[in-house]
């Protein structure tokens, strides 16, 4: 169920999810997912017997999951709260990010149910922060799995994992077509050199980084 205002899932959720499955968390292991929206991949991660946290900073995405994680009997921890904030004194096996990463026109803090996808005129707005600030929240052993598009520099999101000490890959791929906040922006991206003339997709990445044992 997903309330109005909250980022219904969509191919990138699915996209990790199923990197989520081949992670196979095993019962009792730690998860945050962070940015839960509906709280879809925090319930994927309880159906495996794991202990989960869910954060979201926005309110009805917050009574989204907690409705969800209801209904479908599943324990997860859901708190408000800005990224990392709420679970900065703890420690996960896993990490699951699917954050804003669509590049705006508008430069700023996007507001309202944009805040689900806006993320700056280079899409990085909130995805530098996860790069900056996981690697110190994952245990030995620990994985963060990020999902984003093409367009928001995954080059750069292993560059920031890597100097961080974390091994990181590109584990998924998949193009997409282009859904309506892609289209609505479409000519300021060819604009802009992130979309040529030929691209009629949009390709998503998932990005895995290890925490060395």
């Amino acid at each position: 169920m997903v309330l109005p205002g909250v980022y219904a899932p969509q191919d990138d959720t699915a996209l990790l999810a199923e990197a989520l499955q081949e992670e196979a968390p095993l019962p009792g292991v730690r998860v945050l997912d962070v940015g839960t929206g509906s709280g879809a991949l925090a319930l994927e991660a309880a159906r495996h017997g794991a202990e989960v946290t869910a954060v979201d900073v926005s309110r009805r995405a917050v009574w989204t999951a907690r409705l969800n994680a209801w209904l479908t009997r599943l324990p997860v921890r859901i708190r408000r709260g800005n990224l990392f904030g709420p679970v900065r004194d703890r420690t996960y096996d896993l990490i699951l990010a699917n954050p804003p990463y669509v590049p705006a026109p508008d430069a700023g803090r996007p507001r309202g149910r944009s805040r689900a996808w806006d993320a700056g005129h280079d899409g990085r707005l909130v995805l530098d922060r996860i790069c900056r600030d996981a690697p110190g929240l994952l245990r030995p052993g620990g994985v963060l799995l990020v999902v984003h598009s093409a367009l928001s520099g995954p080059e750069r999101t292993l560059e920031m994992l890597r100097a961080a000490g974390l091994k990181a890959t590109v584990v998924r791929r998949r193009w997409i077509a282009f859904g309506p906040v892609m289209r609505s922006r479409e000519g300021w991206l060819r604009r802009r050199g992130l979309l040529s003339a030929a691209d009629e997709k949009e390709e998503l990445v998932v990005i895995r980084a290890e925490r060395p044992c």
